[in-house]
């Protein structure tokens, strides 16, 4: 990158879950970890969540295998400029970006992911319901302690760690400002996503998410989908044994999500994606970020 080189960017969010995106279709541009960092920072750069690098499958060494089944690789970066394995808004915002540039035709689409290719259903306007494979149930949990409280958090893999605690008022969960304690920390030894979820009526709860990498966040659609499983093993539902689809609708702070999961365990997640904004970074600053 040299100092007359510039750079497009766009932002866009998923339930206020917002995020940098940078088009790099033939993987091109190197993004190193304190890069992502100055990008997200929400005063000395552009501010996000998390970064969606959009780079064609095929142009990616860990997306290669995947090109055939899906033509676009979602690169995911934390807004601490680590790597993640997978984001539920980012693919809502990411497939949404692509209808936007033109890359792709309203109507479903495959998306590539370092949690596997990702099935998208994508209109010309409105939500974007996303097929996000199947929910992993360990057996082994943890003990959320905050505040002088402790919880059982069920422990629930979407392709990223999640450990989801139910709690009588979401102000349990305090500023969320840093990670969580839990214990024994062996179960999640790369980290986790830790949410707190209170009820709100019939198949409807409420979240708030301390996500790895980012902390608290506006909403998480993993999370979203770790939450309603969770929650519905919780109440005795299981769609594989009653072969019925199970539907919750779990509020974030950035508005509101619906959950299915299918009696064959697919769990599809339905919710908005905007693109609010593009533009061109400054030269000089990018080149200084990514030295």
């Amino acid at each position: 990158m040299t100092s007359t080189q510039r750079l497009a960017f766009l932002k866009g969010h998923g339930t206020e879950n917002d995020f940098v995106i940078v088009p790099d279709p033939d993987g091109r541009l190197d993004l190193p970890a304190t890069a992502v960092a100055r990008i997200c920072d929400r005063r000395a750069g552009l501010g996000g969540d998390g970064l969606l690098h959009v780079v064609r499958s095929a142009a990616h060494p860990e997306a290669h295998a995947q090109a055939d089944e899906a033509e676009w690789f979602m690169d995911y970066r934390n807004s601490d400029g680590s790597i993640a394995e997978m984001c539920g808004n980012g693919v809502r915002v990411f497939a949404r970006y692509l209808l936007h540039a033109g890359l792709v035709e309203a109507g479903d689409l495959a998306i590539a992911t370092r949690a596997g290719v990702r099935r998208v259903h994508l209109a010309k306007t409105g939500d974007v319901t996303v097929s996000m494979g199947r929910a992993e149930l360990p057996e082994e949990g943890v003990v959320v302690t905050l505040g002088g409280r402790s919880w059982p958090a069920r422990n629930v893999n979407m392709g990223n760690p999640h450990a989801v605690t139910f709690v009588e008022d979401l102000a349990h969960a305090g500023e969320l400002l840093a990670v969580p304690p839990f214990s024994p920390a062996s179960v999640y030894p790369d980290g986790v996503n830790v949410e707190f979820v209170v009820d709100r009526g019939p198949r409807h709860v409420a979240m708030r998410v301390h996500e790895r990498g980012s902390g608290e966040t506006r909403s998480c659609g993993t999370g979203a989908c770790a939450v309603a499983v969770a929650t519905a093993r919780r109440d005795g539902v299981d769609p594989a044994e009653t072969g019925t689809p199970a539907t919750y609708r779990v509020d974030v702070l950035g508005g509101s999500l619906s959950i299915t999961e299918r009696p064959d365990g697919t769990v599809e997640m339905t919710g908005p994606a905007e693109i609010v904004a593009e533009g061109t970074f400054e030269a000089a600053w990018l080149a200084a970020a990514l030295a």
